[in-house]
C-alpha cells in the first residue's frame, strides 16, 4: 500500500477515488439542503435524521472528515511533486496553449475551497457538536431549520459562500473529467464525460447558491 501511493498512478487514482466520495456527497448535501426552500417541516425531519442516527454520525461523518482531509492533502502532495519533477507548479504548467485556465490553477480553487469547508465547519460542525457533547442540551428536532435561516442573515457570510460556490464550479470543471481520466477514461469518451461534467459543475454549486440567496433574501425582504 505504501509502494502504492509513492507512485505517480497510484496518487492520482487515489485523488480520483476520494473526488468520486466527495462529489457523491455534495448531491446528497443538496438534495437535503434543497429542501429548505420549500418546507421546514422535510428540512428539519431530514437533518434530525442526519444529526441522530448512529451510523451517519459514527461511521458516515468519520469518513467524510477523512474524505475531505484525504483529498486536499493528497492534492498538495501531487502539487509538490509536479513541482519537483518538472521544476514548474502543477497550477502554473506552461501548457496555456492547451490547457484550461482551472486545470492550471486547481490548487488556488482547492485553497478558496479549503477556507469555505474551515467556515462552513464553523457554522454548522463545531456549534453541533458543542449542542449535543459539550453542553448536551435536549434535542430539538424544530431547531435545525432556524438554525439554517440565521447563518445566511448576514451580508458578508452569504457573499463569501457565493464566492465559495463559484471556485467549487471552477474546481469541478476540471476536476470531474480530469478524475475518471485518471481511473482510465478512454479519449473516445472524454466529450462525454465533459458534458456530464460541465452540467454537474454547473448545477451543484448553482444549487447551493440558489439556497443562500433565497434564505438571505427572504431575510432581507421580510
Amino acid at each position: 500500500m505504501n509502494g502504492f501511493f509513492k507512485s505517480s498512478i497510484g496518487r492520482k487514482v487515489a485523488m480520483a477515488l476520494s473526488a468520486f466520495f466527495l462529489m457523491f456527497f455534495l448531491i446528497i448535501h443538496l438534495a437535503v439542503n434543497i429542501t429548505s426552500v420549500f418546507s421546514a417541516d422535510v428540512f428539519n425531519e431530514l437533518s434530525h435524521f442526519m444529526g441522530t442516527n448512529p451510523l451517519v454520525q459514527f461511521a458516515l461523518q468519520p469518513v467524510l472528515v477523512f474524505g475531505v482531509v484525504f483529498h486536499f492533502v493528497m492534492g498538495f502532495v501531487l502539487e509538490l511533486k509536479n513541482k519537483k519533477a518538472n521544476g514548474i507548479s502543477y497550477a502554473r504548467n506552461n501548457g496555456g496553449a492547451n490547457s484550461s485556465w482551472m486545470s492550471r490553477n486547481m490548487i488556488y480553487s482547492g485553497l478558496a475551497i479549503l477556507a469555505f469547508i474551515i467556515l462552513h465547519f464553523i457554522d454548522f460542525w463545531f456549534p453541533e457538536i458543542k449542542y449535543k457533547y459539550v453542553e448536551f442540551l435536549p434535542e430539538d428536532p424544530t431547531r435545525y431549520f432556524e438554525e439554517l435561516q440565521h447563518k445566511f442573515h448576514s451580508h458578508i457570510r452569504t457573499i463569501a459562500y457565493v464566492i465559495a460556490f463559484i471556485f467549487l464550479m471552477l474546481h469541478l470543471l476540471h476536476g470531474f473529467t480530469s478524475a475518471f481520466q485518471s481511473m482510465g477514461a478512454t479519449a473516445g469518451r472524454k466529450k462525454t464525460l465533459q458534458n456530464i461534467g460541465k452540467a454537474y459543475s454547473i448545477i451543484i454549486p448553482v444549487g447551493f447558491i440558489f439556497i443562500a440567496l433565497y434564505h438571505h433574501l427572504k431575510y432581507v425582504l421580510s
